[in-house]
């Protein structure tokens, strides 16, 4: 694992956390009443809420599930990780390749001191976490190095996580981690469209004392994926991409993203 040993985890229990609040969207137990309050606060005016954070997660499996079976990935890069749940992309992506290698990131003090639940890898696999700020895309390609064969195709991963960034910065994140991979590499990424519904919870999320999460256009979401091919549907809600069999059918949300093949 690659932290640093000196952090002090500090755990404000009094204010809300975004790490929390997505924590308790998503129906996990590692939140605080604080942090219920400020997510009922958003789902109360964007009812929608839970079920997008519901569709991000199904969609992360999905594609590790493409990515590991059907394209051959067995190297993922997982950007803005967030506090650990249930089929995380080692989980997926080692059950249907055990040698799969997985590199965690993000730069919150919580989600470091619950890293080592990240780091069950099976047992011919590996797994490992970089404590790193998503954008110092250099040095989280330079740590990732240790433990991914950069030489060969890997898939980076960032879902609802690039609106902590400003959109055309966005943008420029994802074409300098992508130029740090070879050919044949993807991108799975996801984020929330601006509708008037949801720059209302964006105001409503702004009021807690948590980092501001910038909705964007559809276009603004797309355009990290100049140069590269689309995997098939493409670019639209996520809860369309590739639904499992057994999945109901999904109704759209506002959660758009795709996976694009270098």
């Amino acid at each position: 694992m690659n932290t640093n040993p000196d952090l002090e985890v500090q755990i404000r229990s009094g204010v809300p956390h975004s790490a929390r609040v997505w924590n308790y969207w998503i129906g996990g137990k590692d939140h605080y009443p604080v942090d219920q309050e400020l997510g009922d606060q958003v789902i109360a005016t964007y009812p929608q809420t839970r079920d997008l954070a519901l569709a991000s997660r199904a969609f992360q499996a999905r594609a590790v599930r493409y990515l590991a079976g059907e394209a051959g990935i067995t190297q993922f890069l997982d950007i803005g990780t967030g506090l650990p749940v249930q089929n995380s992309t080692h989980e997926v992506a080692q059950s249907i390749e055990p040698k799969a290698r997985i590199v965690y990131v993000d730069n919150d003090p919580l989600v470091l001191a619950h890293a080592r639940a990240l780091l069950t890898s099976a047992p011919d696999g590996v797994t490992n976490y970089v404590h790193a700020n998503m954008v110092d895309a250099e040095q989280v390609l330079q740590e990732a190095a240790q433990t991914l064969d950069m030489t060969q195709p890997i898939a980076v991963m960032v879902l609802s996580t690039l609106g902590h960034v400003d959109p055309q910065a966005g943008i420029d994140l994802m074409r300098r981690y992508m130029a740090g991979t070879v050919a044949g590499s993807h991108l799975v990424l996801c984020d929330t469209v601006a509708t008037p519904q949801t720059l209302a919870a964006q105001e409503a999320y702004a009021s807690g004392d948590t980092p501001p999460y910038l909705v964007r256009r559809p276009e603004e979401i797309l355009a990290s994926a100049n140069g590269m091919e689309l995997v098939a549907p493409g670019f639209g809600s996520i809860s369309l991409w590739r639904p499992s069999p057994e999945e109901e059918v999904a109704e759209p949300v506002d959660q758009w993203g795709f996976v694009a093949r270098k």
